[in-house]
């Protein structure tokens, strides 16, 4: 799937893909929808801000800190992949898509908040996922893993002050 993905990807899909990736790269994308909810959404875009950015934040320490140091995948192959972007992917394991998981945890964790905003930030991190397959990146399952824990962790943060208040100490 990731070498026909890669190989039927239109130029014009390919150019935005590689834009949206871009913006995404080092979570520029989330940060900035973060400070547009923040500044133009009143106590409910700060409240959608603050739980996406809690979201993405632990996404990528699971993802990125944990996860890549205990798989240790290889990237797709290179011959794969039939256009020069095969060149700019990192080294680091391919399991899981940090990506993914950052963008499918941001989106999730503001959707409940401000469920415009979250159908707004849904579109990019779809584009996000396909991007991370198209471009060689990552396997179909790394993205689907990167998907999950996004998807985890925003759960987590948006029932962790319930979860405290059950488990807390006498």
């Amino acid at each position: 799937m990731t070498r026909r993905l890669a190989a039927c990807t239109p130029a014009d899909a390919h150019r935005t893909l590689s834009a949206v990736e871009e913006c995404a790269q080092s979570s520029k994308l989330w940060c900035g929808a973060a400070v547009v909810m923040a500044w133009a959404g009143g106590w409910r875009g700060r409240r959608a801000a603050a739980a996406g950015l809690a979201a993405l934040a632990v996404a990528q320490l699971v993802s990125n800190g944990l996860c890549k140091h205990l798989a240790d995948r290889a990237r797709p192959p290179k011959e794969w992949i039939p256009h020069d972007e095969v060149e700019d992917r990192p080294e680091s394991s391919s399991f899981p898509s940090g990506h993914t998981a950052a963008a499918a945890a941001f989106t999730a964790a503001v959707w409940p908040a401000w469920p415009l905003a979250g159908m707004v930030c849904a579109v990019p991190a779809a584009a996000v996922a396909i991007e991370r397959v198209q471009s060689g990146a990552h396997y179909p399952s790394d993205v689907a893993a990167g998907a999950g824990i996004g998807l985890a962790t925003a759960w987590l943060i948006r029932h962790s002050p319930r979860l405290a208040l059950r488990w807390r100490l006498p």
